[in-house]
């Protein structure tokens, strides 16, 4: 079974730090759910640690087109 506190960690910091950005992004928009399997799938592919998981998250998110959610 995996670990999977690290990505719920990585995912709520994230996107706290997204939101925290981001004033024009509600907190039930649907990015957090691409965010979280964005996570999920690179921690299953590497065993990252939370804050190299947060970062990568953080970049992924920047990467989506602002009508993503």
């Amino acid at each position: 079974m995996v670990d999977e506190v690290p990505v719920k960690k990585a995912v709520q910091t994230g996107w706290a730090i997204y939101l925290a950005t981001h004033q024009d992004v509600d907190v039930a928009d649907g990015r957090q759910c691409l965010l979280e399997r964005h996570l999920q799938g690179r921690f299953e592919a590497r065993q990252g640690e939370t804050e190299e998981l947060v970062c990568s998250g953080l970049a992924y998110l920047d990467r989506l087109p602002k009508d993503e959610g």
